[in-house]
């Protein structure tokens, strides 16, 4: 593999990341219901860690000499991430954050494979921290998908 599946692969994850945090961030708010709220704060708290996310990315694109894509770029892809139209149904939202972390797991887990092949470590190393998050997050949310399948 070459640099630059590399630098198309970090970018791809940064979109993704952000296309997350306004997500996230819109779940956040317009949720609705007692039982929403634990949901809420922890989505509250993945819109930081996923700004972050973004944020490295994009120092690792500009130390490739490249630079992090802007808004013209953007192609939105989370269907199952968008607020609900019952802003109680929490299943489904939990269902959307699963899919979008399964979807970052694999970018990771393929930019992983193509920076060890580019022989880009720093990639690499940034590549395996990032996916370590996205699997935590995903077993916060298998957990929440637990609790909420009885009610």
């Amino acid at each position: 593999m070459s640099s630059d599946q590399v630098i198309d692969l970090l970018k791809q994850a940064y979109n993704d990341e952000m296309e997350t945090v306004m997500n996230y961030q819109a779940l956040s708010i317009v949720l609705d219901g007692i039982h929403a709220e634990e949901i809420k704060e922890s989505l509250r708290q993945d819109v930081q860690e996923e700004l972050g996310h973004a944020e490295q990315l994009g120092q690792r694109l500009k130390q490739l000499d490249s630079s992090p894509p802007g808004s013209e770029e953007f192609v939105a892809h989370q269907d199952t991430l968008q607020p609900p139209a019952d802003t109680t149904d929490i299943v489904s939202v939990i269902d959307g954050v699963l899919d979008a972390e399964e979807d970052a797991i694999n970018t990771y887990r393929e930019l992983v494979d193509a920076a060890e092949a580019a022989n880009d470590p720093v990639s690499e190393d940034l590549a395996v921290t990032l996916l370590a998050d996205e699997e935590a997050h995903r077993t916060e949310f298998r957990g929440f998908k637990k609790e909420y399948k009885g009610n």
